[in-house]
């Protein structure tokens, strides 16, 4: 900052996170042709926005978006997004000033069902604690609140918060399909007791005479690695199950994603973590159990040519993603792609994102 003065022009780059202080002719020449480029690529995508994401073999994807609050829903349509996959309750909770009550919950929620037009939207229940803290509601310090009680752990020792919010969920979603997914479950046996809770409600609401939702989806959030090994028992008890890969990275590696030094020592497509992913698939297929993943990898065309390449079939991501990796799926082979990450997972080879990346080049596929 010492070298800035007031009026300095300087060039942002977001994409490669570059700053140009001052920059030369040259280099403002560079990023002009850059701009026009994205907003040629732009209008390629809103050509799409209606084009279904089918691979050239046929696997249909389908892609989903982020959201957090009721402006974001035009995005659905602008983007052409089947849905939202990850709908982050806990935003409205953060942008508010007190403890938000029940009747203006309801509101909030209807709003978001009516917005969807009938797309699907799956909310995620509140994900308070770790980097997200509720001024107005008193937590504990804690050395690592990352991995400390945050979510559903939350939810279940103090289930009043939870239970108003699944009460309104319900009544937002009135006459809908209402879809719930619980971030941080850590064993299998705490999706019975959110059931447990969400059955509690849905009677407390009928009988206070308020129409609820005609029918309740529940699924888990695979962020915590043991879950990886209690798949069998996990997709018994839910009905869909979404994968947060920000958290599950993390954990995998015990390498802080917040910290510059040691977040980017690992990578997501290494060995270790896709076959973990690959195994997931496969619980998946055993007991038909619909799959997706929401997180930075579904909106990097690379990391989702993997995942694709894995055998997931629904991803979701920031709105802004969908037109990129729509691009890259409309070009891409995904028999190939699988045989040839199998074969690289096989051989457990080290540099799989450089096969990967010579791969979409000789394929012609967009990146």
């Amino acid at each position: 900052m010492e070298r800035v003065s007031a009026g300095d022009a300087a060039i942002i780059d977001a994409l490669t996170g570059e700053v140009h202080l001052r920059p030369s002719a040259d280099v403002v020449a560079a990023y002009s042709d850059k701009v026009r480029f994205l907003a040629r690529r732009q209008r390629q995508y809103r050509a799409l926005k209606d084009v279904p994401a089918v691979t050239k073999d046929g696997a249909r994807v389908e892609l989903h978006m982020n959201a957090g609050l009721l402006v974001d829903m035009s995005h659905l349509r602008d983007s052409g997004a089947d849905g939202v996959g990850l709908f982050r309750t806990e935003l409205l909770f953060m942008l508010s000033s007190t403890l938000p009550k029940l009747e203006r919950q309801v509101e909030s929620y209807s709003a978001i069902v009516g917005r969807a037009g009938g797309r699907p939207v799956i909310f995620r229940t509140l994900d308070i604690g770790g980097d997200k803290v509720l001024h107005y509601l008193r937590q504990p310090q804690e050395e690592n609140p990352a991995m400390g009680w945050r979510a559903v752990r939350m939810g279940l020792d103090r289930p009043a918060l939870l239970r108003t919010q699944i009460r309104a969920l319900l009544r937002g979603a009135a006459g809908h399909e209402l879809r719930l997914m619980i971030p941080m479950v850590s064993a299998a046996h705490e999706m019975d007791e959110v059931r447990a809770l969400v059955e509690k409600e849905r009677a407390i609401v009928k009988n206070k005479g308020h129409e609820a939702a005609k029918r309740v989806v529940i699924g888990a959030m695979i962020e915590v690695p043991c879950l990886l090994f209690e798949l069998d028992v996990l997709m018994k008890k839910v009905d869909f199950v979404s994968v947060g890969s920000n958290d599950l990275m993390q954990f995998m590696y015990a390498a802080d994603r917040t910290n510059a030094r040691v977040g980017s020592r690992y990578d997501a497509l290494s060995p270790a973590p896709l076959k973990a992913l690959k195994s997931l698939v496969k619980a998946a297929r055993k007991h038909d159990v619909p799959l997706n993943l929401c997180g930075e990898m579904a909106g990097n065309p690379i990391d989702a040519l993997a995942l694709i390449a894995l055998g997931f079939r629904s991803l979701s991501m920031a709105p802004a993603s969908i037109g990129p990796i729509k691009t890259m799926i409309l070009s891409l082979h995904a028999g190939r792609a699988a045989k040839l990450l199998d074969d690289l997972l096989k051989r457990n080879t080290h540099d799989i994102r450089e096969e990967l990346e010579s791969f979409a080049k000789s394929e012609g596929i967009e990146l």
